[in-house]
């Protein structure tokens, strides 16, 4: 079984090690926690760094995040794994905070934890008829196309209608459109799950509605991924010019900011070249700014699913440094049968960690974990760090958690150094050998990157068959068996 590879490895490791290394514990193996124990590693030469993910298989959003026709942007999964294949370096998969072993005893076992476990929940509208069925959120649509075990059986209905309808206007946003709208036949060579792409090949969705609250110079994408979605084949963009009416507050927005400048630019040459003309079956695309859903409407025909949203015409308003959509009072619909909420990931709160429900992150000093203030001074948690989403909210590209996770372990060096971790002077830490004894005492079978490294040899095995990179195995069970074998 895994489990005792993982043991012999760890015999392997110790042997090389001091009496009592500083012993660094990284929950989650996303971009944040690979860099994080990456440049703990470079900084602390005698360090052991164990990485934990409640999934069998590492890497976080690289895997379940980015759009299968992005496969340049997996490269990063190469450094990855030259860190977690480095000897003081160990991945245990399929162990979950909380659960399998809790905040508290990870603090008992290790000098340093550090929380890079992200966001894998997601905010709501707070709107009437939010639960009706053909509504999802764009984090669960995205895990279902790129075979996330917990979304396997999503199975979002393409078929009973042919307009979706988007809500938000960023990255993740236009990454669904595209899946949404690119041929078929573009996907079926990319790491696409194979239900995914049997379901989309069976689509009937033809007109997607991309919708914002605010107007096209705010809108939350790079000047890449608009590129990439306007350059699909025989898809129709519309944009409404007087959309694209810019005010003085609009100017000043874009003067010191290039890349809404070349996002604009983008939007305003597909509105000047976008046909009159559309052949029959043709896809479209439409890009509709200041509008904010004020509820989801029932069917009449297919009672408790989706049939149109409400939204209200929006004016911006300077607020707070910046422009703030504020509703009109006029309404209109848009008729859909599937609603993606592209509106933002959410992290969720453990046990005995500080959390701002409100913001959605751990408050912190630069990665050191607040526990609360007391008048001017900052109460920290004692060898508690926080890098990634759960330290700044769902922001920045996979390079954006590099510089946080510089900084994390900076603060942690700066503590190092000034002795202000008190356990580093107390008695030994038990570290890797004690997470293996407790996981074991509660039958929790840990995968280590060897088992990943079993999962990733049948993945592309499986994909060589069918001429694509690698076919994900999207179940829990079978990810397990795998690992294990």
């Amino acid at each position: 079984m895994a489990i005792f590879h993982a043991r012999i490895i760890l015999s392997r490791s110790f042997s090389s090690l001091s009496s009592n290394p500083l012993r660094v514990c990284v929950v989650g193996s996303g971009p944040a926690g690979f860099y994080t124990a990456e440049k703990m590693s470079k900084a602390h030469q005698t360090a052991e760094v164990d990485i934990l993910d409640r999934l069998p298989t590492p890497f976080g959003l690289v895997r379940s995040g980015v759009a299968p026709d992005h496969p340049e942007t997996k490269v990063v999964v190469n450094q990855f794994s030259r860190v977690a294949q480095n000897g003081r370096c160990m991945f245990f998969g399929n162990v979950k905070l909380g659960s399998s072993v809790s905040l508290k005893e990870i603090r008992d076992l290790y000098h340093v934890v550090v929380l890079a476990y992200g966001a894998e929940s997601d905010r709501v509208l707070g709107i009437p008829g939010e639960e009706l069925e053909g509504i999802y959120s764009a984090r669960e649509f995205v895990w279902w196309y790129n075979g996330h075990p917990d979304c396997r059986n999503l199975a979002p209905d393409l078929q009973s209608t042919d307009t979706a309808v988007i809500l938000g206007q960023g990255n993740v946003a236009l990454d669904v459109a595209r899946i949404l709208l690119r041929p078929t036949v573009e996907l079926g060579t990319t790491d696409v799950a194979n239900h995914a792409l049997t379901a989309l090949q069976e689509s009937s969705i033809r007109k997607v509605y991309l919708v914002g609250r605010r107007g096209p110079v705010q809108v939350a994408c790079t000047a890449k991924e608009l590129r990439e979605v306007f350059g699909i084949k025989d898809l129709y963009i519309h944009i409404q010019e007087s959309d694209l009416h810019k005010t003085l507050a609009d100017e000043e927005e874009m003067k010191n900011n290039r890349i809404r400048r070349r996002v604009n630019e983008l939007l305003c040459k597909a509105a000047r070249s976008q046909s009159p003309n559309l052949g029959t079956g043709q896809r479209e695309l439409h890009f509709v700014f200041f509008r904010q859903p004020d509820r989801l409407l029932d069917s009449e025909e297919r009672r408790g699913h989706v049939s149109s949203v409400r939204f209200e015409r929006t004016t911006l308003k300077a607020m707070e440094g910046k422009q703030i959509a504020v509703g009109n009072g006029e309404f209109e619909d848009i008729e859909c049968g599937l609603v993606l909420k592209s509106i933002g990931y959410k992290s969720v709160a453990v046990d005995g960690l500080p959390f701002d429900p409100y913001k959605g992150v751990v408050p912190n000093v630069s990665g050191r974990v607040l526990h609360s203030t007391k008048g001017d001074q900052m109460l920290l948690e004692e060898g508690l760090y926080v890098c990634g989403w759960l330290k700044r909210g769902p922001t920045g590209i996979i390079a954006t958690n590099l510089y946080c996770a510089e900084e994390t372990v900076a603060s942690i060096t700066e503590d190092l150094e000034r002795g202000q971790l008190a356990s580093m002077s107390s008695l030994p830490k038990h570290g890797r050998e004690g997470l293996l004894q407790l996981l074991d005492s509660r039958n929790v079978k840990a995968v280590p990157f060897t088992g990943w490294e079993k999962i990733d040899a049948e993945e592309k095995r499986r994909g060589s068959l069918i001429n694509k990179p690698r076919e994900k195995i999207p179940s829990w069970e079978e990810l397990l068996a795998v690992a294990s074998q």
